[in-house]
């Protein structure tokens, strides 16, 4: 017999389930502290106190709920403070990793740049940021050393431009990810620029959608390598055609990775480009609304995407958020290569041609973005664009041209027909900068990649080799081909080394999916080389014709993969 609620003994009423935090459930009130950060004060809001307090009075005059929260709704992380290794990462209070400097995030919408506005990023870098620039796998620039003082005039400095660090980080809607060559590309089923800027000016900066659970990452292309791998994103829309002829784009949501990876899914609906931005904001809407706010590792939307399902959320954004019907439509066509990135030299739609180039794991300075600018300038160009690889790439380059501009960034060791190792490995930022990391990645991937290319010079097969400081994959190392996730090991004489957990065959495109854990396959960060180039030779020994290095996973020894 049902017990009445009334009588319900007192023991099992203190452990009332809250629910997740969902606002639309009628749960508002904060469950943890980032939620009463927010509650508190809109993270919008620190703008002024930068410009009118922290940065006239220094430092030390910034509120730890500002320093360690709301700045990032401006773009500004406090960076690792130098000399702490690894192993104390997760030991020490924030206040003890903090440094006196910031790392600052330029968001650059759709990856779209003109010449002055990266020769402002360069003159910032120089001025502001002892010259460091990283370009990062969502199409954004980092910045690093930047002092509190110098933020209002960087800021003035960014928006004469038309550039912005607002939400580019923090429990909001972040960069815009677009295709590179929207507008230019050949083969493009449509050019998405139009619903980017529509979503950026509805969606960013708004007091609406600057307060979610986590942070949300958005893509939007007719890219037809799908550059901007919809598979992983919070919200993604893919150009398609639907059976009338006419492009529009299909709907995914609900990917991302981190330590418990989800690939997107497929509402299965065709959205017209001029409901993009309904649709968008409809998404952000569910998010606010009934997205899980009580433990911030289940905050961000791929948790409610999983226990809803694609049926439910369809229904719940069209019925609750855009109050109509979505037509259905079709899946997108595969990706048409398996690089999925624009390195080399393709024509344009307008007859000129476009060039990708590969800087080191991304990491560039800001004489480098000067010699860039200078050196599409001096071939024409006004345009360049950043990737979700972390390349770049120049626009509107004459056939005449090209050799020379080609030749002029590969003596800059801007390598436009690199290596596969150069053009296809990524790093996070690393312990370097990061409070996060427990190991360094930059420096790690580039004499990686020196290495492969001395030892395995005739190897032309697409790899992808991802390398993270920490379990927190922000270079995706689970749908790497060799995903290496930092962490501290043991080497052989029995000291505690940097090293790194292996994730093999993750890829995706065709047959997403995530890596193979081999039970107990790691690797010093000092015998990295040695272990990749042994399985990459065993992979090229072995393989079949056609036979990627994912599906060669699959079927291979252990023994060959360790």
């Amino acid at each position: 017999m049902s017990t009445p609620a009334s009588r319900t003994p007192a023991s099992r009423h203190h452990k009332r389930p809250r629910g997740e935090g969902q606002w639309a459930l009628g749960y508002r009130e904060p469950l943890n502290k980032n939620e009463e950060n927010k509650k508190n004060d809109d993270g919008l809001n620190v703008r002024q106190r930068i410009i009118d307090v922290y940065a006239k009075r220094g430092f030390d005059s910034i509120d730890p709920a500002d320093l360690r929260g709301r700045m990032r709704w401006y773009g500004l992380y406090t960076q690792r403070r130098p000399g702490i290794d690894g192993g104390k990462t997760a030991i020490l209070e924030p206040e003890e990793l903090d440094d006196r400097y910031f790392m600052l995030r330029v968001r650059i919408d759709g990856g779209q740049l003109d010449l002055a506005q990266l020769r402002t990023i360069a003159d910032i870098s120089n001025e502001y940021a002892r010259g460091t620039a990283d370009i990062t796998d969502r199409q954004n620039i980092q910045l690093h050393w930047i002092e509190i003082e110098s933020v209002p005039d960087i800021w003035e400095r960014l928006e004469a431009v038309g550039l912005s660090t607002t939400e580019a980080c923090g429990d909001t809607p972040r960069v815009i990810m677009g295709c590179p060559l929207a507008g230019i590309d050949t083969g493009e089923v449509l050019d998405a620029s139009e619903q980017i800027t529509e979503i950026y000016d509805r969606v960013i900066g708004n007091p609406a959608y600057s307060n979610l659970p986590r942070k949300f990452k958005t893509a939007l292309s007719g890219c037809p390598a799908h550059c901007t791998v919809h598979e992983i994103n919070d919200v993604a829309f893919v150009g398609v055609v639907n059976e009338q002829g006419e492009a529009g784009f299909d709907l995914w949501v609900g990917g991302g990775l981190s330590t418990n990876p989800m690939l997107a899914k497929r509402l299965g609906v065709f959205v017209s480009p001029d409901k993009a931005a309904d649709v968008h904001e409809g998404v952000v809407g569910i998010f606010r609304d009934y997205g899980y706010r009580r433990l911030r590792h289940r905050a961000r939307i791929k948790f409610l995407v999983n226990d809803w399902g694609p049926e439910k959320f369809r229904d719940v954004l069209e019925t609750e958020y855009l109050k109509e019907r979505l037509p259905d439509g079709p899946a997108p066509e595969l990706p048409r290569d398996n690089r999925r990135d624009h390195v080399g030299v393709y024509p344009q739609k307008d007859g000129n041609f476009y060039v990708g180039f590969a800087p080191k794991v991304g990491r560039v300075d800001g004489d480098t973005l000067h010699r860039i600018a200078d050196i599409a300038e001096r071939h024409g160009s006004d345009r360049v664009r950043t990737t979700v690889e972390q390349k770049m790439v120049v626009l509107d380059i004459a056939p005449d041209r090209v050799e020379s501009v080609v030749a002029e960034l590969e003596a800059a060791d801007l390598q436009v027909n690199p290596s596969t190792f150069r053009r296809q490995t990524m790093a996070c930022t690393g312990i370097e900068y990061c409070k996060l990391a427990i190991v360094e990645t930059k420096a790690t991937a580039m004499d990686l990649i020196d290495e492969l290319e001395r030892r395995l010079p005739d190897f032309q097969e697409p790899l992808t080799i991802n390398v993270n400081g920490c379990p927190n994959s922000c270079a995706r190392i689970q749908v790497a081909d060799i995903g290496l996730k930092g962490q501290l090991v043991v080497d052989e004489n029995g000291d505690q080394v940097e090293g790194y957990q292996i994730h093999l065959g993750g890829s995706l495109g065709v047959n997403a999916g995530f890596g193979r854990k081999v039970r107990g396959l790691k690797t010093t960060a000092k015998a990295l080389p040695d272990y990749v180039s042994r399985v990459v030779s065993n992979y090229d020994s072995q393989k079949k014709e056609g036979e990627s290095f994912a599906d060669w996973v699959q079927r291979a020894d252990e023994a060959d993969l360790k």
